[in-house]
């Protein structure tokens, strides 16, 4: 086991293979995108494949690929059944927007991928489009059938926004009825490029809980997993579960078992840092598989105890999603 300075386990890497993404939601972004990274400052698969493996072989178990989204960067299916075969590395899964990743999914479940988190804020074609300026809804449910006949467990990403998307937490909550999904509802966080959208965080996590309450007064706690980072409820009679997220209150700090690797290569042992290790650096220098197991325990030695303490630590918050990987 791998453990932090504040005696966490580190068993959960987020894996970014690109900062590129087809939507421009605006809570990840502006409207014109982010300046994209040239190809060579990005990881190779390789690059990628050889830290997966150090890791793994520290005690890293799981994988999780995100963005940017991943699906626009090519040979990725290649990349992820090279992972499949990494010893130590008992799962793997994936963040998607769902645009581009129906016609892969068959691929994911005979490579052993069983959990897949889906972004899907609204499901409402204008505001979905509004949200996310492009009119992909259609395409992203189609995914999310795939996904469900495949027997793919399905987490919906919700971003919770004021004047944006409020009046679809009913009707995602929906999507609860059916076995296999659970829909996490998510505090708007202030990594879009610009800094945060509002002076005051209106929709926090309790709030999102009261109106869920509301519509639904039967409402149920369940058993959250041992590092969940939503805070977990079902609807009597329905087979899926609905999750909070507190992701701006960071109430999960204290049994965070992840760690994120962006698209160029930083290792993030906080989603609030500002990145605390160039591993792409020593890669290009040619440090050894010991020297990079070093360096990785020189960072986790070092590890903010919340993420108020890692966003003290920086300059103020001005990086999108896309970059940071999500």
């Amino acid at each position: 086991m791998l453990y932090d300075n504040h005696n966490r386990p580190i068993q959960y890497l987020r894996l970014a293979v690109t900062d590129r993404c087809n939507l421009r939601c605006f809570y990840c972004m502006p409207e014109e995108g982010i300046k994209y990274l040239p190809k060579h400052q990005l990881l190779t698969y390789e690059e990628m494949e050889r830290i997966v493996r150090v890791l793994a072989g520290m005690g890293v178990s799981k994988v999780r690929i995100t963005g940017g989204e991943p699906f626009v960067r090519n040979g990725l299916m290649d990349f992820m059944r090279t992972l499949s075969g990494i010893p130590g590395l008992n799962e793997l899964a994936m963040t998607t927007n769902g645009v581009l990743t129906a016609p892969h999914v068959n691929e994911l479940v005979e490579l052993g991928v069983r959990s897949v988190n889906l972004s899907l804020d609204s499901l409402d074609r204008e505001r979905f489009r509004q949200i996310t300026r492009r009119d992909e809804l259609p395409a992203v449910l189609n995914t999310l059938d795939a996904l469900l006949a495949a027997g793919v467990q399905v987490k919906i990403n919700a971003v919770v926004m004021e004047g944006q998307n409020t009046q679809d937490l009913g009707p995602l909550a929906e999507l609860s009825r059916q076995p296999g999904v659970s829909v996490r509802f998510i505090e708007e966080m202030p990594f879009n490029g610009e800094g945060t959208h509002y002076p005051v965080l209106n929709w926090t996590y309790r709030r999102i809980l009261n109106e869920l309450q509301q519509l639904y007064p039967g409402l149920q706690k369940v058993p959250d997993g041992p590092f969940s980072t939503s805070y977990d409820y079902q609807i009597p009679g329905y087979a899926g579960t609905l999750g909070v997220i507190a992701a701006f209150s960071r109430t999960f700090c204290g049994t965070c078992n992840r760690i994120r690797l962006t698209a160029q290569g930083t290792l993030k042992t906080c989603l609030y840092d500002n990145g605390v290790l160039d591993v792409r650096a020593l890669l290009r220098a040619g440090a050894s598989d010991d020297e990079l197991r070093a360096a990785f325990l020189k960072a986790f030695a070092h590890r903010p105890a919340n993420g108020f303490e890692a966003e003290q630590q920086r300059a103020p918050v001005t990086e999108s999603m896309s970059t940071i990987g999500g």
